[in-house]
């Protein structure tokens, strides 16, 4: 009994991980415009700089989802809150696999770190990234979690330390792609090797919000 119950509080941080490395992966998010900008300012230095400020942009995009969840959850029955979010996040999916490939955020290769954190913004803000990590942290900042019991001072910093590890793992994620893509492999992959990764997007925005719905 007690290793289930050091699972159930495990699980959602290992799903943060999880998914900050997702998120990291997809050149969407923010690798992809790392490399564009070394090679444009041939430089690897301007990669290394991109990609923090790709990761603090993400993080602020997500740490206002969580903010919002944690406010929700200090006025709405968790079971509610569960549906609403599902159902946000079907439509989320349905709203992206229609219109979000006509809606690309548009920045110049001149663009300096306060310009590049706010395009990861509302990239990842566009993309609902912070959606998508909400059923990691309902059990972590929610009444009936795991953490049952934390006031709401005590849940806004178990928050704000969920944000830090997802962003973590995004920061690695991102950076590995980054450096791998322009070091050794090349922008020449998209040309010859590129899978639809708007597709496999929407499908986890879906499948995730359907999870909350029924499960």
């Amino acid at each position: 009994m007690e290793g289930e119950a050091g699972m159930s509080e495990l699980w959602p941080w290992l799903m943060l991980v999880g998914l900050g490395a997702f998120h990291g992966l997809n050149p969407a998010m923010g690798w992809l415009f790392a490399v564009a900008l070394g090679v444009h300012r041939q430089s690897g230095a301007a990669v290394a700089r991109a990609v923090p400020a790709i990761a603090i942009g993400h993080a602020a995009s997500v740490a206002a989802v969580a903010g919002a969840l944690v406010t929700a959850g200090l006025a709405v029955d968790e079971g509610r809150l569960r549906i609403a979010t599902g159902c946000a996040l079907v439509a989320w999916a349905i709203a992206h696999a229609l219109y979000g490939h006509r809606r690309r955020v548009r920045i110049g290769m001149t663009t300096g770190l306060l310009g590049l954190a706010a395009w990861s913004f509302l990239m990842a803000t566009v993309h609902g990234a912070g959606l998508m990590v909400l059923p990691a942290l309902m059990p972590l900042c929610l009444a009936d979690g795991p953490l049952a019991g934390l006031d709401a001072g005590r849940s806004a910093l178990t928050a704000l330390a969920a944000v830090g590890v997802h962003t973590a793992a995004m920061l690695a994620a991102t950076a590995l792609a980054a450096f791998a893509v322009y070091r050794f492999v090349g922008l020449g992959i998209l040309r010859s090797g590129w899978i639809n990764v708007d597709l496999a997007w929407t499908l986890v925005l879906a499948a995730t919000g359907l999870m909350l719905i029924f499960v």
